[in-house]
């Protein structure tokens, strides 16, 4: 039983990873991508480690072929989807869909602020003053839409497909129950 059930999860996070690189190196609205999904989906309904290994692999793996940039930058992104993978695995605890949606916005929010202060501070775009910080969020403004939409979007597809079986598993079973 284990040993399908290892093969089971194998194949879940294989999936995961084609579907990050794929949203990731095929055109798509700028950062409209399942990565922050994928680490929310991961905490919530695999073992824990996956939670923070799996986005993770698919942005390094990703990052080299569409290319590397400042490591300061690279650092605050994938920190930002292993705090959504914390986040996840704190939703996962009495899990219900306020705690998702919850997870999902913060980390978007989390993802978002992180990210273009990273830019700011280690880049060259904006002045290093506090009207260049808010002028890097402000520009960032239509990155953040995306990427809120992209984690809405992925998050309600991954989740509401495992959902989806579990109900339909747990109406099977009812039904040869009552049979028998």
């Amino acid at each position: 039983m284990k040993n399908q059930s290892t093969k089971n999860i194998n194949y879940i996070i294989g999936i995961l990873i084609i579907l990050g690189l794929i949203t990731r190196l095929l055109p798509h609205q700028p950062n409209f991508t399942p990565i922050g999904a994928i680490a929310i989906f991961g905490a919530l309904y695999l073992p824990k480690k996956y939670a923070i290994i799996i986005p993770i692999i698919t942005m390094i793996i990703s990052d080299l072929f569409i290319g590397l940039y400042s490591w300061q930058i690279m650092a605050a992104v994938y920190g930002s989807f292993i705090i959504m993978g914390l986040l996840g695995l704190w939703a996962r605890k009495n899990k219900n869909l306020g705690k998702i949606a919850g997870a999902t916005l913060l980390g978007s929010i989390i993802f978002f602020l992180v990210t273009n202060a990273s830019v700011w501070a280690f880049g060259t775009m904006y002045p290093h003053s506090v009207s260049g910080l808010l002028e890097s969020y402000y520009m960032a403004l239509p990155f953040f839409r995306n990427s809120l939409l992209g984690d809405i979007f992925y998050t309600t597809i991954l989740v509401g497909a495992v959902e989806a079986v579990y109900y339909i598993k747990s109406k099977k079973a009812s039904l040869i129950e009552t049979l028998f």
